[in-house]
């Protein structure tokens, strides 16, 4: 079976560095609860999945970090 491998590439108005993640101290929740992990890296914030972290991160800046945290609070994305 072959390797695969992801790339990320830069999207069409992307404009936040190519963050080096390799030492990252990464956090999951207090709580425990689901897969996600985060890690504070040059005044941004990558998300990651814990359960394979070797796949793209999402990147934050402050105020889409603030914003998404504000949202998730009030049940913008709660799917249940």
């Amino acid at each position: 079976m072959a390797e695969t491998t992801m790339e990320q590439q830069a999207l069409a108005g992307w404009h936040k560095p190519d963050l080096d993640l390799s030492n990252a101290e990464w956090r999951s929740s207090s709580r425990g609860r689901g897969d996600v992990q985060i890690a504070f890296v040059e005044g941004f914030i990558a998300m990651r999945n814990s359960g394979r972290p070797e796949s793209p991160s999402l990147i934050f800046t402050p105020a889409e970090w603030g914003a998404f945290m504000s949202n998730a609070r009030e049940g913008e994305f709660d799917l249940t």
